[in-house]
């Protein structure tokens, strides 16, 4: 290979402090961290909470809109279910409309550490929603739904 071209560290600083980007996958980590600390008491990941309380619904949903909502695909919504459905917290079922289909429950196991990890998830994220600052939070949130 010939020589490489130099990018300035003016560059490299320009970057660090001006990507959203970098910034956005910064706080999605911290916050990923604060709520799986949080959790952890549960046997719980703030991931599974997300995607556990995504299943909280009158009917059974099929992963389409799940994976939809979590803005993933459903190869990876169904690796992500295999360690609830083991834990007894989630059944998936064919769905009888469509036998290629899935139908994604929570199971009374699954309700009941769903209903105990509420109270802490409120908690968290009124503690976070307070370091943001007065309607920052609402901001934040109608700031990241236009990137969506």
């Amino acid at each position: 290979m010939s020589n490489p071209i130099q990018i300035p560290f003016a560059t490299t600083l320009l970057v660090r402090d001006n990507c959203l980007c970098l910034h956005v996958q910064r706080a999605a980590r911290a916050l990923a961290r604060r709520f799986d600390v949080a959790l952890r008491p549960l046997g719980l990941t703030n991931g599974q909470f997300s995607l556990m309380m995504s299943l909280n619904r009158p009917h059974p949903p099929g992963m389409k809109p799940v994976a939809d909502l979590l803005a993933m695909d459903q190869t990876t919504l169904t690796a992500a279910l295999k360690p609830l459905a083991r834990r007894g917290w989630v059944t998936i079922t064919r769905n009888p409309d469509d036998r290629r289909g899935r139908l994604l429950s929570l199971t009374p196991d699954g309700k009941a550490i769903l209903s105990a990890a509420v109270p802490i998830w409120e908690k968290t994220h009124a503690e976070v929603e307070t370091a943001l600052g007065q309607g920052n939070a609402d901001n934040l949130r109608i700031d990241l739904l236009a990137l969506c």
